[in-house]
């Protein structure tokens, strides 16, 4: 369930149950989080603008075959079935990191285990994904 916050486009997911990765159960609830997952949405000219300027930092949440048929330039690659919340960028005065997968799904659930991990900084993903970035023509890197 979703529900509007604010007008800073800021979404609240109430997770309903436990969700797993590769058959182990990984609990999205914390006691911080008091079972909601916090959500900030990134438009495609907010993503373009804050890597130009270096106010996000990228995490692509894919799949390695994913990431190597083509990736955003200046993404670094942590995939949801090995997600590790320290490996994610560390907390920089005036820069945010930024989850993004193909089209915006496993990004929450990335957002969901940051969070569960400790990382309650960690609350924007791109919504539009791969597929918004490769629509609008944008810059793909191919490994």
């Amino acid at each position: 369930m979703f529900r509007r916050d604010g007008e800073r486009k800021r979404f609240r997911f109430v997770a309903a149950r436990n969700r797993g990765i590769r058959g182990e159960v990984i609990p999205i609830r914390s006691a911080a989080m008091n079972d909601k997952i916090i959500v900030e949405d990134v438009s495609l000219e907010e993503l373009k603008k804050g890597l130009s300027d270096a106010s996000i930092a990228l995490v692509d949440v894919r799949e390695a075959n994913e990431w190597a048929a083509g990736h955003i330039p200046g993404a670094v690659f942590n995939p949801l079935s090995a997600f590790d919340p320290a490996a994610l960028p560390a907390k920089k005065p005036g820069q945010r990191v930024v989850l993004h997968c193909r089209s915006g799904k496993r990004s929450i659930t990335a957002l969901g285990l940051a969070q569960a991990g400790g990382r309650d900084d960690v609350r924007a993903h791109f919504t539009g994904g791969m597929l918004e970035w490769q629509g609008a023509g944008e810059t793909v890197l191919r490994d």
